[in-house]
């Protein structure tokens, strides 16, 4: 993994061409929820704005009765809604957090990130331990997880965090790049190079995003229910003095955005 400073990623000083992201995505419910329906995890595909958007909501509010997965769907809906008031051209990513999280009323918490490409630069809004992948050639930058201690992630919600503790920072892309943004169902099952080598194959066969977020959350899905495998949330837990063995069973959301000439 290549971590390199968020205000200064991959520039190569050549003329900029006008980009823009085109997305798709894939989800896989965990089959073990309550709420079974349509699952913990939301996500929305703005192309008009060229954002992108996933949330997932804290399980643990399924115990007292409560369905885990409406404050995350709350929290995209009403991060959309945002995003298409912000002026033509601009999205403030900390405003539309902001925004989002005061029309969510529903109990509940969830995790956020919100990407949006502007003027060819990439910018973050990121809560939690959902996230992404900037994969350039055999080039990864990963997201860093926000989380109070192991496996409890920073969460928005009325009872939980506030806004103002998302990290907000511009990533700079060229064409070619390729964004994998996921919950940590992916994340906490795939290791940044089996998902970089995942999606680079189906898209060199020429699969389209959605597509290739398919092929990647099904492998996820796939280790998330064997025992016998090492995942980064076996990792994590080791390293937390915890024991773990295997794949984390969860709901699994995976958007795939090209970044391509326009």
């Amino acid at each position: 993994m290549i971590l390199l400073p968020t205000t200064f990623l991959f520039r190569d000083g050549s003329e900029e061409k006008r980009l823009k992201m085109v997305a798709g995505a894939y989800y896989i419910p965990k089959g073990t929820s309550c709420f079974r329906g349509i699952g913990d995890d939301a996500h929305f595909i703005c192309e008009e704005r060229q954002t992108i958007g996933v949330a997932d909501g804290v399980g643990g509010w399924g115990i007292m009765g409560i369905d885990p997965g409406e404050y995350a769907r709350q929290l995209m809906a009403n991060s959309l809604e945002a995003i298409l008031m912000e002026p033509d051209g601009k999205v403030d990513l900390g405003r539309v957090l902001n925004q989002a999280y005061s029309n969510t009323k529903v109990k509940g918490a969830s995790t956020a990130c919100i990407l949006t490409l502007i003027d060819n630069c990439l910018h973050v809004a990121n809560l939690g331990d959902s996230g992404f992948l900037l994969i350039r050639k055999d080039e990864i930058y990963k997201s860093e997880i926000q989380e109070h201690y192991f496996n409890c992630p920073f969460q928005l919600g009325q009872e939980a965090d506030t806004p103002d503790l998302a990290e907000i920072f511009p990533v700079d892309v060229k064409s070619g790049d390729m964004l994998i943004v996921g919950t940590d169902g992916l994340f906490d099952n795939m290791f940044e190079r089996q998902i970089r080598d995942t999606a680079r194959l189906g898209a060199e066969v020429g699969l389209n995003p959605e597509q290739v977020a398919w092929a990647v959350a099904e492998h996820a899905y796939h280790k998330s229910m064997k025992k016998k495998v090492y995942t980064p949330f076996m990792k994590a837990a080791k390293n937390s003095g915890r024991v773990f063995s295997g794949g984390k069973p969860d709901d699994i959301t995976v958007m795939v955005a090209y970044i391509v000439d326009a």
